[in-house]
């Protein structure tokens, strides 16, 4: 759990991708699992921030405006994740796990798709840390609703969608996505973890044994992050994530 909390603070993704898995895998029910991976994601998500902040890095009103939708979504894809099946999770929970690897893995071109000369209502222009981008609010807090919705209901906060939005999208530095991320995890699985309380998912005891574990391995992680090229990092463990997803599917025939 501290290593899986550093990998993924340096990335500016959650952690919840193995915190459910390796619940899952010691046989706990996968809907308690995901709950306490969004308790240890706002935990990670935390001990990151106060390393971020320093580094002047987060975006803080890009973070809580496309937060303000993502965390509506998370809410309810935790509070009705109840009605779907451990199966069905589960096979959502590899697809979003694959996403995490491919993501990862590849060289994506950074061109993004709205232009910073654009004008419109819904076009928001950033100016931040010498950098300039523009995000497309009719897009982006549909998309940010979504990626809550999805990432609660097993158990992520939603990183791995998140960063390529706002990268790929929107032009946005990866230095300041993922950093910016970091901060919105943390919200989003807030979010997801109330609607897991409110359909009665947590196990408090498991969870207070791993806070302290997790919130040591997000303070090294983000620390590292600043002084680190994570390129080479990001393809070993995206490999890594893709066979987790396979030993995660073979499990539902264990």
């Amino acid at each position: 759990m501290f290593g899986n909390a550093a990998v993924f603070s340096m990335l500016g993704l959650g952690g919840g991708v193995l915190y459910t898995l390796i619940q899952v895998l010691f046989g706990i029910d996968f809907h308690t699992a995901a709950t306490t991976s969004l308790f240890l994601i706002i935990i990670t998500s935390l001990s990151a921030t106060l390393v971020f902040r320093k580094s002047g890095r987060v975006d803080w009103p890009m973070a809580l405006v496309l937060e303000s939708s993502t965390m509506v979504g998370a809410f309810w894809g935790g509070l009705f994740s109840q009605y779907f099946s451990s199966r069905s999770l589960i096979l959502l929970f590899a697809a979003v796990i694959v996403s995490a690897a491919t993501f990862m893995i590849r060289d994506f071109n950074m061109k993004p798709v709205y232009k910073p000369e654009e004008k419109s209502p819904l076009v928001w222009h950033r100016s931040f840390n010498s950098s300039h981008y523009c995000i497309n609010l009719f897009l982006a807090l549909p998309l940010s609703f979504l990626a809550g919705a999805l990432s609660a209901m097993v158990g992520v906060a939603g990183g791995i969608l998140k960063i390529p939005m706002m990268v790929l999208l929107f032009g946005v530095p990866m230095d300041i996505a993922v950093a910016t991320s970091s901060f919105m995890v943390g919200l989003t699985a807030a979010g997801g973890f109330l609607g897991h309380l409110t359909a009665g998912h947590w196990d408090w005891k498991t969870t207070t044994l791993l806070t302290v574990i997790v919130f040591a391995g997000g303070q090294l992680g983000a620390r590292v992050s600043l002084n680190i090229d994570n390129h080479r990092m990001k393809k070993g463990f995206s490999w890594f994530l893709y066979s987790m997803a396979i030993l995660l599917v073979f499990s539902l025939w264990l």
